[in-house]
């Protein structure tokens, strides 16, 4: 492998990771809201597929965001017949967020993205001592 496909690898995980945290930070900014009518479904949690993909122009495999779906996970429920998204039984549907799971995903995707630019760091380097060497 080259250095400029190494950068290109390391620059794409960066780049998924980037989006996979802007995913988190929507679905924690989301989770208390609830619906605005009685009934009405609150926030869906979102989850983003990655996918590997070729590069035609280098022929290196890349990673890259293949969607950003919804949890179909179910809405829990809490008994609040004051809320005004109650439904008729007095039940609220909460969003299906759970902060300690985005918080241990948040935590995976920063780890994810300082491994790629450590990488890219590293390369950088390489490429710079061999300027140097080419000197």
């Amino acid at each position: 492998m080259n250095l400029s496909s190494a950068l290109a690898i390391s620059a794409a995980g960066m780049s998924v990771q980037t989006a996979r945290l802007r995913v988190i930070a929507e679905n924690l900014a989301n989770a208390n809201t609830t619906g605005g009518s009685p009934g009405a479904n609150p926030y869906q949690r979102k989850v983003i597929e990655f996918a590997d993909q070729l590069d035609q122009a280098t022929g290196v495999p890349l990673v890259t965001v293949k969607a950003v779906t919804r949890d179909p996970t179910p809405f829990p429920l809490k008994y609040d017949p004051s809320h005004p998204a109650a439904n008729a039984q007095g039940y609220v549907k909460l969003p299906n967020v759970n902060s300690f799971v985005e918080s241990m995903d948040m935590r995976e995707a920063e780890r994810s993205y300082d491994a790629n630019l450590a990488v890219l760091q590293v390369t950088r380097g390489m490429l710079n001592q061999t300027l140097s060497l080419l000197k």
